[in-house]
Order: C-alpha cells, then sequence, then structure tokens
C-alpha cells in the first residue's frame, strides 16, 4: 500500500475518532463515525485478495446500516424532543434504534455475524484496529447515553454475546476469527456493567484492548495465523511463545493475571445490585471462551506436530522482540498487584 495512503487513512481514523469522542451533538458524533468507516476500508482491501474485498464490503454494508439506524434514532429524538445533545436522549424508540445501531457497530450478538469474516479477511493490523480502536467512538456514545437505555435488553444483548461468543469458539480453527469471536464475548462482559458502573465498562474495555493487542502482536511477531501454524511457532522464539501462554490465560480471565481484574469487579458489581442470578450466568459462559484460549495455549506450548512424515522445524529467529510488545506482554501478566491504584484512577 502506499504511504502516502497509509498515512491518509491513519489520520482520518484518529481525526474519525476524536471528532466523535468530543462531540456534543448527534450530527458531529455521526460524521466521525463515517468518516472512521471510510478510513479503515482501504486497510481492510489493501491486499486485493477476494476474501479482503469481501471483508471490505461486508464491513461497509453493515457499518452504513448502523449509522443510519443512528441517524434515524437522533432524528426521531429531535423530532419529539427537539435536542440533539447526545446526552439528551430521552425517547424510547430512540433509545431502541441507538442500542440497535451500536450493537451492530460494536458486534453484539446478534448483530456479530459480520465481524468474524471480516476480521478474517484482514490483516493482523487491520485485525488489531477493528478490534480495538475501531470500538472506542460506539463505546464512547453507549457511555454519554447509559442512563436513557433499557437495562434488561442491554443484560439480554449481554448474555446472548458472552455464549454465543463462547459457544461459536469453540470448533474454530483460525485465530483471527478465535480472537473475533473473544471479542464478542468481552463485549458481552462491557454491556452488562453498562448502567450501573459506566466507568467499570470503560476500565474493562481498556484492559481488553491491553491484551488483544498483546495477541495480535506476538501473531505477527512468529507469524501465526492458525491453530496448526501456532504449533510450530515455538521454534522460532520460545520466550514469547512461553509467555504468550500466559497473555492468553490472562485474557481468559485467570487469576493473578491482569484479565481477571474487569471479570472480578463486574461480578462484584452484580452482586451489589441484586442481579446475583445474572453474575452465576455470565460466569458459567465464560467457562466456555477458557476452553479455546486453553486450547490456544496447549497448542502454543505443550503439543508438538505429528512426525509420522519428515518434518523441519523452523529456524530460531535472531531477531529481538519489538520492545513495545514486550511491555504489552509484562502489563498483560502482571497488572492485577496494581488494580487498587487502577481503580482509584478510574
Amino acid at each position: 500500500m502506499n504511504p502516502q495512503a497509509k498515512l491518509t487513512s491513519t489520520m482520518s481514523l484518529i481525526l474519525g475518532t476524536t471528532i466523535t469522542i468530543s462531540s456534543n451533538h448527534w450530527m458531529m458524533a455521526w460524521t466521525g463515525l463515517e468518516i472512521n468507516t471510510l478510513a479503515i476500508l482501504p486497510l481492510i482491501s489493501k491486499s486485493h485478495h477476494p476474501r479482503a474485498i469481501e471483508a471490505a464490503t461486508k464491513y461497509f454494508l453493515t457499518q452504513a446500516t448502523a449509522s443510519t439506524l443512528l441517524l434515524f434514532s437522533s432524528m426521531t429524538n429531535a423530532w419529539f424532543t427537539g435536542q440533539w445533545d447526545i446526552t439528551q436522549l430521552t425517547h424510547p424508540t430512540s433509545c431502541l434504534l441507538l442500542t440497535t445501531a451500536i450493537s451492530m457497530k460494536l458486534g453484539l450478538a446478534p448483530f456479530h455475524f459480520w465481524f468474524p469474516e471480516v476480521l478474517q479477511g484482514s490483516s493482523l493490523t487491520t485485525g488489531l484496529l477493528l478490534a480495538t480502536a475501531m470500538k472506542l467512538p460506539p463505546i464512547t456514545l453507549l457511555l454519554l447515553t447509559s442512563h436513557s437505555l433499557n437495562p434488561t435488553l442491554l443484560v439480554l444483548l449481554a448474555v446472548t454475546s458472552a455464549a454465543l461468543g463462547g459457544w461459536t469458539g469453540l470448533n474454530q480453527t483460525q485465530i483471527r476469527k478465535i480472537l473475533a469471536y473473544s471479542s464478542i464475548s468481552h463485549l458481552g462482559w462491557m454491556t452488562i456493567t453498562l448502567i450501573y458502573s459506566p466507568k467499570l465498562t470503560l476500565l474493562t474495555f481498556y484492559l481488553y484492548c491491553l491484551m488483544t493487542t498483546t495477541i495480535f502482536f506476538t501473531m505477527n511477531t512468529t507469524k501465526t495465523l492458525k491453530l496448526s501454524t501456532m504449533m510450530t511457532a515455538w521454534t522460532k522464539i520460545p520466550s514469547l511463545t512461553a509467555a504468550l501462554m500466559l497473555a492468553l490465560l490472562s485474557l481468559a480471565g485467570l487469576p493473578p493475571l491482569t484479565g481477571f481484574l474487569p471479570k472480578w469487579l463486574i461480578i462484584q458489581e452484580l452482586t451489589k445490585q441484586e442481579m446475583t442470578p445474572t453474575a452465576t450466568i455470565i460466569t458459567l459462559l465464560s467457562l466456555l471462551g477458557l476452553f479455546f484460549y486453553l486450547r490456544l495455549a496447549y497448542c502454543a506450548t505443550i503439543t508438538l506436530p505429528p512426525n509420522s512424515t519428515n518434518f523441519m522445524k523452523l529456524w530460531r529467529t535472531n531477531k529481538p522482540v519489538n520492545i513495545i510488545t514486550t511491555t504489552f506482554m509484562i502489563l498483560t501478566i502482571s497488572l492485577l498487584p496494581l488494580s487498587p491504584m487502577t481503580l482509584t484512577i478510574t
């Protein structure tokens, strides 16, 4: 891809995200979302592979539909209340339409079908953007309107996302698809506590971005795209592959790793709100995700490829691991002891 074109797309992504998260008016928020959508399309389709073109088309159609619904929601609210302010969304129909639009933009179940396909058709770098940075503007709009949204609907969407993200990720062999279903499951955890503790939703999103970035960076370093190649990746950089196992377990939410912090706090918050059955259900559903994280960790560090035929091990690379990857890996693994300070900051 032309460096100038890549720079233009990247700057447009930053501009669109900044406009959306800093706006008070619905039209400005919608404009930022549209800039984001148009800026990411060249990055998705840059390989000119048929699967990449298909992914870009699916992404465009889904995001365009979601943007239309969002615009219709804000116009309906303005028609009945005379308010274009994002925080003044009060009309019930507008709230329902907005929930649907943001769910489509984020990939919340049952509007999640586009996300694994788009992530599979993109490169690892673009996939990282889609799984993390592109979710910040819709999450911001959800936070700004959280006081107006229907709690029952949000809990239903959250539990469905956690269930489908876990179930559908079980039989996948492509790592990008597994990470897509992981993202859907984590979005369920963010949504369930949105009304009761918006700051906790934001903290969960930040930690999810941190852990997912680590996984994508590691996969990009070892050039791993599916489980079969992951089994041979340990010969390239053994230390990084060993750390990858801990990063995957952190993403699964096991103590004493960083990923345990948001799940622990969300369960605590739901219990405070006298939603113990809901907390129990979503905790049990997270076991489904734990299974495929364990399978990834098992493939990365414990299994050896079958040696029935002549097999040549991959050369161990002498290239040092990127300092950014190392920093993210340390934070992904060891941030839990700093949780009191993290909670004070948020």
